[in-house]
């Protein structure tokens, strides 16, 4: 009944025949879809009835312009050209590319962590993975490591392929237990105590580095983050609004990298899950 009701509206008020109708149409629908809620300006255009059983929160970063603006003790003098003002001023401009790395293969006899470097495979492993970041031929910015010996051991390989960057070092970053699974693990049972403790730590790394540009940022930045399995696992599912006790159903390879992207709109979308296909067949290993 909408699409007849359109094509009609077109026909008399522009002489335009069904096909002109129906591409008018299109033009206009093209030109909704550029609005910053695309599916939602679409349901509205469509008639679509269909209801998300979950809706994206913009503001999952809290910094949607609105809610960074204060409000004015006398906010009734204040007119319309100040508080556009004070939103631009507010509002991101650049995107934010998130490259994270897992860690080489590591010596797993050991329960010490200075005692679980990376074996000659995982040298291996990071040095290949290095070799292809520096071919992607991004602008990287800067390159941030966990302090555990396999991520920093990796971070320091990566960086002979990216010389020009600094490294940052940082604890938040350290492996752990960031959410009880679910389903839980038949093999992998963390004290209730370790999850409480260690996932206010990832939460913490979280908010740290996964937010939208702040709005003096002008250009794109391209950050890498060298760090664990479970921490790269937990940022996925919370950066893309999904229960994060889905963490566990997800395998990263050594090596692998994911690729994340914080639009200005606080849009977040990713490229790469666990890519290892710069990774020879027999050096790919999951521990």
């Amino acid at each position: 009944m909408v699409w007849r009701a359109r094509i009609g509206y077109f026909i008399r008020k522009y002489g335009l025949g069904t096909a002109g109708a129906i591409a008018a149409i299109g033009v206009l629908f093209h030109e909704k879809s550029k609005d910053t809620n695309v599916a939602y300006s679409a349901k509205r255009e469509w008639g679509y009835s269909h209801q998300p059983s979950v809706k994206w929160d913009y503001n999952w970063d809290r910094r949607e312009p609105e809610n960074l603006v204060k409000p004015s003790k006398h906010d009734k003098d204040k007119d319309s050209d100040t508080t556009t003002n004070e939103l631009k001023t507010k509002t991101s401009k650049a995107t934010r590319h998130l490259l994270l790395i897992r860690h080489g293969q590591y010596n797993m006899e050991s329960s010490d962590d200075l005692g679980r470097f990376l074996t000659k495979l995982g040298q291996e492993q990071a040095d290949i993975t290095g070799r292809r970041l520096k071919d992607l031929n991004l602008p990287y910015t800067i390159l941030i490591s966990s302090t555990m010996t396999r991520a920093k051991e990796t971070a320091d390989i990566i960086h002979k392929h990216v010389p020009h960057l600094s490294i940052v070092r940082n604890d938040l970053l350290r492996e752990g237990a960031p959410i009880p699974p679910e389903p839980p693990s038949a093999h992998w049972r963390p004290e209730e105590a370790q999850f409480y403790k260690e996932g206010a730590r990832v939460e913490a790394a979280f908010r740290k580095y996964f937010h939208r540009a702040d709005p003096d940022q002008t250009e794109d930045s391209y950050e890498i983050i060298v760090c664990h399995a479970n921490v790269i696992r937990y940022f996925v599912c919370r950066a893309l609004q999904f229960p994060p006790e889905g963490w566990l159903r997800m395998s990263l390879a050594n090596g692998s990298i994911t690729y994340l992207v914080i639009r200005p709109s606080g849009r977040v979308h990713i490229k790469n899950l666990g890519e290892s296909g710069h990774m020879p067949v027999d050096k790919v290993t999951f521990t």
